[in-house]
């Protein structure tokens, strides 16, 4: 006598299946643990992961007052691991499989239920900053979109994508200091897109070898670039000045957010005037190449690095000399 399959029950048991080869390809501390650590224990973790795995978060992390450091601890891990679950696994089935799980458990964590150290540290910082769900959904939104999607046909579908992969950490970062007003979000999403754009443009030869291609399709065609010049990592006259309309691009966003930076306070601006300083850096070590991002990728120099801080430290001790919008 044969039994029928259950469809639903297959589904789960495959999912499940993903799960398991999933995690199996990323650290062991990433998994969802059967008992809930304390607020400091996920507190700890998150710091943990933070303090190692972004060389410029120490940086970031000084100029911020330090009761909102656990915060940013929180947010960063959670975006870190979101990230991860997408990118490090190598297997676009099994990504999706985790990023699911992941959303089921910030679902949870909503619904106080958290059990991973990062929702556990999320959901105290969720409840003191009146966070909502839908920045940290929209996130995964987007690895879940990198998974799929791999060519931009135009600006539109690019700026379409950013508003998934990079606004929301903008506004997270408001809400976290205590803003929520429409403008201070317009503002903000500028400036993440902008940024989100430069390191596009800074690795074009480092996604192309991952399948992805950012640069919007309509704009290659327009400067005769087709992705066999990529391929061949080949920086013709065409390519070039086909990075130069997109550093370009970049650029006049990164101008459009400026004004953000003169209204929050000193603390946040500070972060603010450095990341947009290093993004616009980004945007001038490929101008430097010129607008060869293919041979070697465009960095920025410890020095440099130094000096945008200190630039930044300035501009906190004398308003004057922080960035400002040309239109100002």
């Amino acid at each position: 006598m044969s039994t029928a399959s259950n469809p639903a029950i297959d589904r789960e048991a495959s999912r499940e299946e993903l799960e398991a080869q999933g995690w199996a390809a990323l650290p062991a501390s990433y998994r969802i643990p059967d008992t809930a650590p304390t607020l400091a224990e996920a507190r700890a973790w998150c710091k943990h992961l933070a303090e190692t795995h972004y060389e410029n978060f120490h940086v970031a992390s000084w100029f911020l007052p330090k009761r909102l450091r656990p915060h940013f601890h929180a947010i960063y891990a959670y975006c870190r691991v979101s990230d991860d679950l997408g990118d490090e696994v190598g297997d676009a089935a099994q990504s999706v499989a985790l990023l699911d799980r992941w959303n089921e458990e910030l679902n949870a964590c909503y619904e106080g239920r958290a059990r991973h150290p990062v929702f556990v540290a999320l959901a105290e910082t969720i409840r003191e900053c009146g966070i909502p769900k839908e920045p940290f959904a929209d996130l995964l939104i987007a690895f879940k979109q990198d998974q799929t999607v791999t060519r931009f046909r135009d600006r539109d579908e690019v700026l379409a994508y950013c508003r998934y992969s990079a606004n929301p950490v903008g506004r997270l970062v408001l809400y976290v200091c205590g803003y929520s007003d429409a403008e201070r979000f317009r503002l903000s999403d500028l400036t993440c897109t902008a940024l989100q754009l430069a390191n596009f443009w800074q690795d074009v030869a480092e996604d192309f070898q991952r399948g992805r291609i950012y640069i919007p399709q309509d704009a290659m065609r327009r400067f005769r670039v087709t992705e066999a010049t990529i391929a061949a990592g080949q920086a013709t006259p065409e390519f070039r000045a086909l990075m130069r309309d997109q550093v370009a691009w970049a650029r006049s966003l990164f101008e459009a957010g400026i004004p953000l930076i003169g209204m929050v306070d000193n603390e946040l601006a500070l972060d603010l005037d450095l990341f947009t300083r290093g993004g616009l850096e980004i945007l001038r070590a490929i101008e430097l190449r010129d607008y060869d991002v293919l041979s070697a990728r465009p960095v920025i120099s410890k020095t440099t690095k130094i000096g945008l801080a200190l630039r930044a430290v300035s501009g906190k001790l004398l308003p004057g000399l922080r960035l400002k919008s040309k239109a100002a």
